[in-house]
């Protein structure tokens, strides 16, 4: 349905980037676009109120996760956690550099796939193996905190959400139906 499929980021230490991201899902597929949403680092048993949300939606938007558990906490010490996530990644982009050749989805989300490369757990060679395979037509939304400058050079838009004040900051935890 796209035109001119562009590239665009969503970074920063602020709350917002996936929401902004489903955002733009939303509105795409209002317009008849159709959207895959695919989470690197947010495993598939995770039932968070998007994936509830869109699971009987009537409109095209897909979503699909790593098929791995990553956890925040303890995987980056974890020698083998780290590697099968590297492996899993890297397999996760070459399929979806397929689907964007074949143009499957007018949008490709790559939600944490930013923090994902800044961690070491993605390559930039994929990434962008990705981006310049793409139909011309697909749009690709990456998200994650720290894009770094060689990952904003290959983006068109790149939007930074900063934290000016959050209810972490007071111990108020993650709610339900908000951040997750």
């Amino acid at each position: 349905m796209l035109e001119k499929g562009l590239v665009q980021i969503y970074t920063g230490d602020g709350k917002g980037k996936t929401t902004a991201a489903l955002g733009l899902a939303l509105r795409a597929a209002g317009r008849g676009n159709s959207v895959l949403i695919y989470q690197f680092l947010k495993p598939p048993s995770a039932e968070t109120g998007e994936r509830i949300a869109l699971k009987d939606a009537p409109f095209n938007i897909a979503a699909e996760a790593l098929p791995i558990s990553w956890d925040m906490a303890k995987s980056r010490d974890d020698q083998a956690a780290v590697a099968a996530t590297r492996t899993a990644i890297r397999n996760a982009l070459d399929r979806l550099a397929a689907s964007a050749r074949q143009k499957e989805y007018d949008i490709l989300i790559l939600d944490e796939i930013v923090f994902c490369l800044v961690e070491g757990l993605a390559q930039l060679k994929d990434i962008k193996t990705l981006i310049n395979a793409r139909d011309p037509r697909v749009e690709i939304v990456m998200t994650g905190r720290a894009a770094t400058k060689e990952l904003i050079v290959l983006a068109d838009l790149v939007t930074e959400m900063k934290n000016v004040k959050h209810p972490f900051d007071k111990g108020i935890a993650a709610r339900r139906g908000i951040e997750y």
